[in-house]
């Protein structure tokens, strides 16, 4: 039984692995044969439980497995020719083939392991093209630096922790060999905890790129995927380290200089990953029992209870009480948290989980027993 659940822990540590090498490769210019392609990925004992669950191009044909087959998006089957060139398919090259690969996903009932078909597109604006070098689309996000660090190295991003000793520390960056560019991310430190002089919280700025010895390169150089992959890391990174998604900064933090600012992250206009989480949750929503108490509106989920109409914000996940828009304090359970038992298009978000939860938690609000949030009811 040791040796069993050994096992088990390093096939699940594997396929974690595997599975985020299969996302990096989102921004990488690899191809492969049918031969190779089959080998490493469609029929390998481990990988192929990801890889039959992605869309790739064979021969600029995009397909995906469902049933026993590789099929098109119109669920013509693929017989792959063995001098085929494979390679893994990127929204930002076939835009319009977006929405037919979400209704493809649904009516095979597959869940991806990341997001592919539902993944964020970060095209160049024309502020982008105004400032040409750089841009400032993640500019003065405040976000925490140990949650910064832990996405970076998860993302594939170098970083050095910075200290508040006035000695010079690199940029994050982002090496993309395939393409001889470097991406670096502009930022700062703004307060210290005081014991080790290690910053916690830092500011961010421009976003760039360059090739060999500190070339800027400008943005409308740098090939769509690859400008929409690094922007979509960087929005992760604000989204997930910045303060504002953070329930225990609603008082703005120290002296509540943030409370502005946490406002507007919680509440405000919906980032590209907000705004696909709500596409997402339009599709779900009619499915749960709590359907009829639930409205989707520009930024929120709305849920009527018995005691109150909660606002869920798509975004930050966090809530307010209509209609005196009183904050409402719920802190997940890290421990305790677990997908919800429902077809969901893609693993990976766990924020769009922890929406769902809930709503279902809010619908029936007069069984809530937990204390602390009966106190804000």
């Amino acid at each position: 039984m040791k040796e069993l659940k050994a096992t088990v822990a390093d096939v699940a540590a594997t396929l974690v692995a595997t599975r985020d090498r299969l996302e990096g490769l989102l921004r990488r210019d690899r191809s492969w044969t049918v031969e190779q392609w089959r080998e490493r990925f469609l029929d390998h004992p481990l990988a192929r439980t990801l890889a039959r669950r992605l869309v790739w191009t064979v021969d600029g044909v995009a397909c995906c497995w469902a049933g026993e087959a590789l099929q098109t998006v119109d669920d013509t089957v693929v017989e792959p020719a063995d001098e085929a060139t494979v390679r893994l398919w990127h929204p930002v090259l076939d835009p319009d083939a977006v929405g037919p690969w979400r209704d493809f996903l649904t009516r095979h009932g597959i869940t991806q392991p990341f997001k592919q078909a539902h993944r964020e597109q970060y095209l160049l604006t024309d502020a982008e093209r105004a400032t040409g070098m750089y841009s400032n689309r993640f500019a003065a996000h405040i976000v925490r630096q140990h949650r910064l660090n832990a996405l970076l190295s998860r993302r594939g991003w170098s970083y050095v922790q910075h200290r508040n000793d006035g000695a010079s520390y690199d940029l994050p960056w982002l090496a993309l060999p395939d393409w001889g560019l470097r991406a670096e991310l502009g930022v700062a430190g703004i307060e210290d905890r005081g014991d080790d002089l290690v910053f916690d919280t830092m500011g961010t700025d421009q976003l760039f790129f360059i090739r060999g010895e500190r070339l800027p390169v400008p943005l409308a150089e740098v090939p769509p995927v690859v400008l929409s992959e690094v922007m979509r890391d960087v929005d992760l990174f604000v989204a997930a380290a910045g303060v504002g998604a953070d329930p225990n900064w609603y008082d703005g933090g120290p002296q509540g200089r943030y409370r502005d600012y946490w406002a507007q992250s919680s509440f405000g206009e919906l980032t590209p990953t907000g705004r696909t989480r709500r596409d997402v949750l339009a599709d779900l929503i009619p499915r749960l029992a709590i359907a009829d108490r639930c409205t989707l509106t520009d930024r929120f989920l709305e849920v009527r209870g018995d005691l109150h109409t909660y606002r869920i914000h798509c975004g930050s996940g966090n809530i307010l009480i209509a209609p005196d828009e009183r904050y409402l304090c719920i802190i997940p359970d890290s421990a305790k948290a677990k997908e919800p038992e429902m077809y969901l298009p893609f693993e990976g978000d766990s924020r769009l989980a922890e929406i769902i939860s809930k709503a279902l938690l809010l619908a029936a609000d007069k069984k809530i027993k937990d204390p602390v949030i009966l106190r804000q009811l």
